[in-house]
C-alpha cells in the first residue's frame, strides 16, 4: 500500500465528518483490485471483497470487516472527480518516464451515461494516450462532444510535452490547441479535414499537384484479416504561401496519407491530409498517422470489448467519471505486465490467481 498511500494521500474523503467504519484508501484499493478481476459496479466491488476478504487482509487493515456495496457507491458518486484525476497523475508518474514518442488525443462517449430523467447528457470522456508504452496519461471529460476542443486544451495542461508528437482527429485541428502544443514545448501532426474549408483546399490542391508524383514518398504494405492495405505518405515542406495565407501557429510543413485497401469484394482508396508542427520524412509521418489508431484500437476497444465500459450504466453525480479514471488505473497496471497472454486473459488470471493479481499490484 505504500506506493498507493504516496499517490492517493492529498484526496479528500468526501463522506460526512466524524468516524468512519471504512478507510477511503482501502475501500479505493479494493476497488482497483475489483476492476482488475474483471468487475464493475459497485455490487461487484462488494462481492470481491466478501469473497476475497482472507487476501485483502494481507495488506489492508479491514478494522471493520469489509465495506457494503452502498458503501462503494456512495464514495465513487461524492468523490472529486478533478482530485481523483490529479491523483491519477501522480499514479501514472510512478511507472516511470511517460513522455515520449507520440501521444494521442481523442474523445469516446459513455453512451450508457446518459440520464434523460435529469436532463443529463452521457458524459464524453477525452484521454490522452502514450501510443509507444500504451499508457493513459491523462483524462478529462465534459458532458457534450461539442465542448471536446474546449476540455483539449485544458487536458494539454496537464501534460509534459517536451520531446513528444501529439496527434488529434480532424475536430481538434484548432489554432488554439495547436499553439499551446508548441508553446509546450511539443510537435503536433493534426488531421484536416473540410471543417477548414480554405485551408483544406489549399492543402490538398498543393499535395495532389502533378509534380509530387515523383516526390520522395514512404510506403508500407500489410496483409491481414483478408485484405491487402498500403499506405503512401507525402511531406512537403513548400508551404510559404499556405502560411502567407492562413498564419497557423508553428506550421513547419504539410503531408498526406493516401491509405488503399483491397478486399475479396471491394477495394477502397481514402486521402487523408495533416499540419506538422517539425519537418517529418515521409515515412516518420506514415508511422506516427498511422500510431495515433492507437488510441482507438488498444484503449477504447479494449475498455468497452475487454471491461465492457460500453454498457456501465453509472449515472448518479461523480460515479461515471471517477469509475472511469478507475478503469483506466487498472489497464494501465494491465498494459505494464509483460505476461504472454492476451489482455483479456490477464483480467481472467487476476481473478483466478491471488499471485497475478499480487504482481500487478506490486507495480504500483
Amino acid at each position: 500500500m505504500d506506493g498507493f498511500d504516496t499517490c492517493f494521500a492529498e484526496l479528500s474523503d468526501p463522506r460526512s465528518v466524524g468516524p468512519k467504519r471504512h478507510d477511503l484508501l482501502e475501500i479505493l484499493m479494493i476497488a482497483l483490485c475489483t476492476v482488475l478481476s474483471g468487475g464493475q459496479t459497485a455490487v461487484d466491488m462488494a462481492v470481491f471483497a466478501e469473497a476475497k476478504q482472507e487476501f485483502l487482509s494481507r495488506f489492508l487493515g479491514l478494522r471493520n470487516g469489509v465495506p457494503s456495496h452502498d458503501t462503494f457507491s456512495r464514495v465513487f458518486r461524492q468523490l472529486d472527480p478533478d482530485q481523483f484525476r490529479a491523483c491519477f497523475q501522480k499514479f501514472v508518474a510512478r511507472f516511470g518516464e511517460t513522455r515520449s514518442g507520440v501521444i494521442a488525443i481523442d474523445g469516446k462517449t459513455l453512451r450508457r451515461s446518459l440520464d434523460p430523467s435529469r436532463a443529463r447528457s452521457a458524459l464524453h470522456m477525452i484521454s490522452a494516450w502514450c501510443c509507444d508504452k500504451r499508457l493513459v496519461l491523462a483524462q478529462i471529460a465534459t458532458n457534450t462532444k461539442s465542448n471536446e476542443s474546449a476540455a483539449v486544451l485544458k487536458l494539454l495542461e496537464f501534460l509534459s510535452l517536451k520531446g513528444t508528437i501529439v496527434t488529434t482527429d480532424a475536430l481538434n485541428c484548432q489554432r488554439e490547441i495547436a499553439r499551446q502544443i508548441v508553446e509546450k514545448g511539443g510537435d503536433y501532426v493534426l488531421a484536416l479535414k473540410a471543417n477548414h474549408r480554405a485551408l483544406h483546399a489549399d492543402v490538398s490542391q498543393l499535395l495532389d499537384d502533378p509534380r509530387y508524383e515523383t516526390a520522395a514518398k514512404h510506403a508500407t504494405v500489410d496483409c491481414d484479416h483478408g485484405r491487402t492495405e498500403t499506405r503512401i505518405s507525402l511531406v512537403s515542406t513548400e508551404i510559404e504561401g499556405l502560411q502567407k495565407r492562413h498564419r497557423w501557429p508553428g506550421l513547419a510543413a504539410v503531408g498526406k496519407v493516401i491509405r488503399t485497401r483491397d478486399a475479396a469484394m471491394k477495394a477502397t482508396t481514402e486521402t487523408a491530409y495533416y499540419l506538422l508542427s517539425a519537418a517529418l520524412s515521409s515515412e516518420r509521418l506514415g508511422q506516427v498517422a498511422r500510431s495515433h489508431w492507437g488510441i482507438e484500437n488498444r484503449l477504447h476497444w479494449v475498455l468497452n470489448t475487454v471491461m465492457n465500459e460500453g454498457q456501465a450504466t453509472n449515472r448518479n453525480d461523480n460515479s461515471a467519471y471517477n469509475l472511469a479514471i478507475l478503469r483506466h488505473m487498472a489497464l494501465n497496471l494491465m498494459q505494464k505486465d509483460s505476461s504472454k497472454v492476451s489482455l483479456r486473459s490477464k483480467f481472467n488470471l487476476a481473478g483466478w490467481k491471488d499471485e497475478f493479481l499480487t504482481k500487478l499490484l506490486a507495480s504500483t
